[in-house]
């Protein structure tokens, strides 16, 4: 190998400058736009999780159209189902727990025994915390669709503007049409550009093109799908072990501590709301810590036996995915320079710089041995 051909000459100075700008004025790009891609971003992975499906409902009618419209018509259905089961649950679970902090924050017979039992600074720590405004109303909000609201404004504000617009209804509809839109098109067209996209390149670029996208495909399959589907089951398992063990706000812990598995192992973040959820449901019940947190304790280790022995090895197989570092680090640094959209992107750009820098050494090894 010639050493001068990595050499830093002028020459190449001015390229590594021109692409480091091109980069720069992307994401400067991606930003400005973010209120406009979101909604594609959102609708493009809905369909690349969705479009396994409609490939094996494809194989008995045939039909392209009408497989996407009947698998849209089936998980329509089945989201409907689960949200008439786990709407009123979470409701109540809201409207009880607003009931305990309300007791907390008083003078009542809850407060006194939770003062009695918690060590002094503990105790003072969770009176703090429930008396605070914003916790106070979100508790005292009756309707489901105010507390959806309160709780998209506070913690996705990004998505809430999107979603929204001025904050009206009628707004929120046409965002929500706009996604269905993209979904319904991609869907559509996703096995058409699957087929034809290689025809569209000249030849000398599709060999080692092909070969990329498939390394990226591989890397979306190997993680995206299948921790998608492994963070739903693990959601499902602790909101039924939370409700199973009466734990105040159960469902809608398990629920986001399925999300959070979409980072391996961050689950374990949810050991500290769960902690203190039961505390008060050992200070409402009368019952024993230790028995309580033992219980919760069991809930996350029989759950994480169960990913770890049956979901990974069936779900993502053999397969190394991607490091849970890089991933946190991914989400952190694309939400930091594109807010919500950044988070949308952050796990397809990680999958697609994995597939880069792995050809990239590949190649690097192949030109050495010829050296």
């Amino acid at each position: 190998m010639d050493i001068n051909d990595k050499a830093y000459t002028f020459d190449r100075m001015i390229r590594i400058s021109i692409t480091i700008f091109f980069i720069c004025g992307l994401v400067w790009l991606l930003g400005y736009l973010s209120d406009v891609l979101i909604p594609f971003a959102v609708a493009f992975l809905m369909a690349y999780l969705i479009n396994p499906l409609v490939v094996s409902i494809k194989r008995k009618i045939k039909n392209n159209t009408a497989s996407v419209f009947i698998t849209l018509v089936l998980l329509i259905v089945l989201c409907s189902f689960f949200a008439w089961l786990i709407i009123p649950m979470i409701i109540n679970e809201i409207k009880h727990m607003g009931r305990l902090v309300s007791e907390l924050v008083s003078n009542s017979d809850l407060a006194r025994e939770a003062a009695k039992r918690l060590p002094p600074d503990l105790w003072q720590a969770m009176k703090d915390y429930s008396s605070r405004s914003e916790v106070q109303e979100f508790f005292k909000t009756d309707n489901f669709l105010k507390i959806s609201e309160t709780f998209a404004k506070k913690a996705l504000p990004g998505i809430w503007g999107v979603i929204t617009g001025t904050t009206t209804i009628l707004m929120g509809l046409v965002g929500l049409t706009v996604i269905a839109l993209y979904l319904v098109f991609l869907l559509l067209d996703f096995q058409k550009v699957q087929d034809s996209w290689k025809g569209l390149l000249p030849n000398d670029y599709r060999e080692p093109v092909t070969e990329f996208v498939n390394d990226f495909d591989s890397a979306m399959k190997r993680y995206f799908r299948a921790q998608a589907v492994t963070a739903s089951i693990v959601g499902a398992m602790f909101s039924f072990g939370f409700w199973l063990i009466g734990l105040p706000m159960g469902i809608l812990l398990g629920l986001f501590i399925g999300l959070l598995n979409m980072v391996p192992y961050l689950q374990l973040a949810g050991l500290i709301p769960a902690f203190f959820l039961s505390l008060v449901l050992a200070i409402e019940s009368g019952g024993s810590f230790t028995t309580v947190l033992s219980l919760t304790g069991l809930v996350f280790i029989v759950i994480q036996l169960i990913q770890d022995a049956i979901l990974v090895p069936k779900i993502m197989g053999d397969a190394t995915g991607l490091s849970p570092a890089i991933i946190l680090l991914s989400l952190s640094i694309w939400g930091k320079l594109l807010g919500f959209f950044g988070l949308i992107i952050a796990i397809p750009v990680t999958c697609l710089l994995s597939a880069y820098y792995l050809r990239f050494i590949a190649s690097t090894k192949t030109e050495l041995r010829r050296t």
